[in-house]
């Protein structure tokens, strides 16, 4: 009872990046460039899909509720990250620290959950046109988004519950937020079992869903080849493209970080991995999925025409 009164009561202290002084304040206005840049990115799309009926698509139902997503998430662990690139090392409250913990992998797994359902949409799509929309109805959009997030935040509850029963003798983290790996190498006791349940779950939850897109995306490649023209393939792959790289960026460096051995590399390594999924993902998302989009170009000037024809007035 004692260790868990101390763990509950004494603040951690996140150690951030070791960076010397004269690059902190340019490490500060970069990230937070970035951070700007992505919460502006990614409202930019959410507003876009709601006020165009031409973007009124499963797909970019699917991509609107992804940006929201990233919203959330990049938005968890950048303020924090701001707050030591300015000031150094940063004090956190157990329960902030453990609240953001849970709410940050709830995030991630849903993550993986949605990019398995934006990948069955693109498969739908291609393979099964004829009954696209009648499958991918309104209600069935809004069903399977709901799931991803319920299956994340419930998820979760595991690795973060076990971590926060702990008990802690260091209190230093070495990251720039509290992350299951740099909490558990602060405890008392062996958490031998409590990294294989880590792994278990969210390697398990990871794997599932990249076989999924994998086995749909390996579908999908070969009814594209089949199709007569080269027109029709260019378009298909152009739909496909954005998802897969968002894909490869996303559960390469979550992989690396909590399935991987993390003995293997240099202490410090899974902060700056960790950057990837939790900072570069979110900022390049709207850039993927916009970027050379001629959908959303003709939706921003659609929008623009009846801006302009408003500021004008009758």
């Amino acid at each position: 009872m004692d260790h868990v009164n101390h763990t509950w009561t004494q603040s951690f202290i996140l150690a951030g990046f070791t960076l010397p002084g004269t690059l902190r304040p340019l490490a500060f206005l970069g990230t937070l460039c970035i951070y700007l840049l992505t919460l502006a990115g990614n409202l930019f799309i959410i507003i876009l899909v709601q006020a165009d009926s031409g973007l009124a698509t499963p797909m970019y139902f699917f991509i609107s509720v992804l940006s929201f997503l990233e919203l959330w998430y990049v938005s968890t662990t950048v303020p924090l990250l701001l707050h030591s690139l300015l000031h150094g090392r940063s004090p956190i409250l157990p329960v902030a620290c453990f609240l953001q913990l849970y709410v940050f992998h709830s995030l991630g797994i849903s993550e993986c959950y949605l990019l398995a359902v934006m990948a069955l949409d693109r498969y739908l799509a291609i393979c099964r046109p004829l009954h696209y929309h009648a499958l991918m109805s309104r209600q069935v959009q809004l069903w399977l988004a709901g799931v991803s997030w319920a299956a994340g935040f419930s998820a979760a509850v595991v690795p973060a519950s076990l971590t926060a029963t702990l008990p802690f003798c260091l209190r230093e983290v070495t990251h720039y937020f509290c992350d299951l790996a740099p909490l558990m190498r602060l405890a008392c006791v062996d958490t031998g079992w409590h990294a294989q349940v880590h792994i278990g779950v969210i390697g398990t939850i990871n794997a599932c869903n990249l076989i999924f897109i994998f086995g749909l995306y390996g579908r999908i490649l070969r009814t594209v080849l089949k199709l007569p023209s080269a027109a029709s393939r260019a378009k298909a792959f152009s739909t496909c493209s954005s998802h897969m790289t968002v894909v490869a960026l996303f559960f390469g460096s979550a992989f690396i970080v909590y399935v991987g051995p993390s003995g293997s590399r240099p202490e410090g390594a899974d902060k700056c991995i960790a950057l990837v999924y939790a900072l570069v993902t979110p900022f390049l998302n709207p850039i993927i999925y916009t970027l050379r989009n001629k959908e959303v170009k003709e939706a921003v000037k659609r929008i623009t025409q009846r801006v302009k024809a408003m500021l004008k007035g009758p």
